[in-house]
């Protein structure tokens, strides 16, 4: 299975490390003209610099803030008017903000918002600005990136975290129904735990020895993931392959 982007623009939000990087990355490389965002600005210059010469199509960073309505606004308006199209969108921003479980009765009211700003708001701000064009060429691809804990629970016992990545699903659920007719799929991969960043470091130095081992023991492949394990099931979602595939939720976590 060859799956190559030449002539196709692709956003990936989330940019400046991990899943995000790896994405935008392969993306580039299949010739797809690629834009990538995020708000570290450190994160997102390492990631043009990682793409360096192997790249084959064209790979953009823009400072955005995805819970700014009006900034993704912009930055979709600013893509198209390079482009003149928007193929491919790929809602992978999100995460636990820097929080760590807690008793639900410790959790404030700004805890949990900025949980759902980010990993909810931010792929409905999105979608609802890359669907007018995608409506117009009556085609399109968009890919959410939930996580294992949308599907059970979070390992971090983040409730905000759990519950805003099942909101994500049944977003990307939604969407797909109301998208169908206009040739747009809708699609979620859930990963397993994967160290992909500093946050997924944290956590998996956190759990010691014995935690790790427990860890494993309940992945049927005995292996944690990697990136490109996650980017595989995004190029499959937004190829042609995958034409006749929405509303579905690809659960990619070793067994786990």
């Amino acid at each position: 299975m060859n799956i190559e982007f030449p002539g196709k623009t692709v956003i990936v939000t989330g940019g400046a490390h991990g899943f995000g990087r790896a994405i935008a990355h392969a993306f580039a490389a299949r010739g797809a003209d690629t834009w990538t965002c995020d708000i570290l600005a450190d994160g997102l210059e390492q990631t043009a610099a990682q793409a360096g010469p192997a790249v084959g199509g064209r790979l953009e960073t823009a400072l955005v803030d995805v819970t700014d309505r009006a900034a993704v606004g912009r930055f979709v308006e600013q893509v198209v008017q390079s482009t003149g199209r928007i193929d491919i969108l790929v809602n992978n921003a999100g995460g636990v903000c820097g929080q760590i479980g807690q008793p639900i009765e410790d959790v404030t009211q700004d805890q949990w918002q900025v949980i759902f700003d980010v990993n909810v708001k931010g792929s409905f701000h999105f979608a609802q600005a890359v669907v007018p064009h995608m409506k117009a060429a009556r085609a399109g691809r968009i890919v959410n990136i939930s996580s294992g804990a949308g599907l059970g629970v979070s390992l971090t016992g983040i409730q905000a975290y759990a519950s805003a990545k099942a909101a994500q699903i049944g977003l990307t659920r939604q969407l797909a129904h109301e998208l169908g007719p206009f040739g747009i799929t809708v699609n979620n991969v859930a990963p397993g735990f994967v160290r992909s960043n500093p946050t997924t470091e944290r956590q998996w130095e956190a759990y010691g020895a014995e935690g790790q081992a427990r860890l494993m023991e309940r992945i049927a492949l005995r292996r944690l993931g990697s990136p490109a394990d996650i980017t595989h099931a995004v190029l499959f979602f937004a190829s042609d392959y995958a034409a006749w595939i929405t509303g579905q939720v690809l659960s990619v976590s070793g067994g786990g």
